[in-house]
């Protein structure tokens, strides 16, 4: 159970969320823009139904990779990838962030991107307004939300939401680049810090979280938990989740060879 994990650092802070989160669930039940963005992802559920998704992280393995050839597929990012949509020559159809901290402080980037679904955190849609939104629960241990008009559980990374966006759009096949599950920053999971070093080792770009941002140090054993319910829900349904990150760390999907899905 989650609860023997928690360090008093991350329960206290935990709680308050959960107290205020009460208003955001009222606001996503009752408010019209709550209402209209629950109608949209009600008419695409499925609407890609038995289709291959190909979902890019942002792991420094991706500058190994030539993600040009991805153009003209179905292609997922998330979180600060649009900083590398110049290299890769082409705009994903889809992106994806759920981190309080990185959507306040991009807003700016995230509302000038011109990207046909973009799915954010619905506490953050009073400053990103023009996305569609998921809805978080903070229930205690994670869950795979197959009705994403309802709350779901993060997992503690943006991949666990993503997998869960890929399921309910219909994506029979997911391929999984960049997510090299390792990070050069260690301490207490989910604790808030401002970045200190010069340049980011643990992501694609060195300037992907400049020097004085804040993020939250990676829960790698929740992400693992997380994973492990993404694959059996998939499984379960006759569909797969591939990893084909060069010299990833997470061992909890099938391994495959990024050029065989192309």
């Amino acid at each position: 159970m989650f609860i023997k994990r928690f360090h008093p650092k991350r329960l206290i802070p935990g709680i308050f969320r959960r107290i205020l989160e009460k208003k955001y669930n009222f606001l996503w039940n009752n408010s019209l823009l709550g209402k209209n963005n629950k109608s949209f992802i009600s008419n695409i559920k499925n609407k890609f139904k038995d289709e291959k998704l190909f979902l890019i992280a942002n792991g420094p393995s991706l500058k190994d990779m030539d993600l040009t050839v991805l153009k003209d597929k179905h292609v997922m990012c998330m979180n600060r990838f649009y900083i590398y949509f110049d290299k890769i020559g082409f705009t994903p159809e889809f992106i994806v962030c759920v981190e309080d901290f990185v959507l306040e402080q991009f807003a700016d980037d995230f509302n000038k991107l011109n990207i046909k679904y973009k799915f954010m955190n619905w506490r953050k849609h009073k400053i990103i307004p023009n996305s569609n939104f998921l809805k978080e629960s903070f229930a205690f241990n994670p869950f795979f939300q197959t009705d994403l008009t309802k709350p779901t559980h993060f997992g503690g990374t943006v991949t666990f939401a993503c997998l869960q966006l890929a399921y309910y759009l219909g994506f029979k096949e997911v391929i999984i680049v960049g997510m090299d599950h390792s990070f050069k920053e260690k301490g207490i999971a989910n604790k808030i810090e401002v970045r200190k070093y010069e340049k980011d080792e643990s992501h694609f770009d060195a300037n992907y979280f400049p020097k004085g941002m804040k993020w939250k140090l990676p829960d790698l054993v929740k992400s693992e938990i997380s994973y492990n319910i993404a694959k059996n829900i998939y499984e379960n349904s006759g569909r797969k989740i591939i990893d084909c990150t060069i010299k990833g760390k997470c061992t909890i999907f099938e391994k495959g060879e990024f050029s065989n899905f192309i």
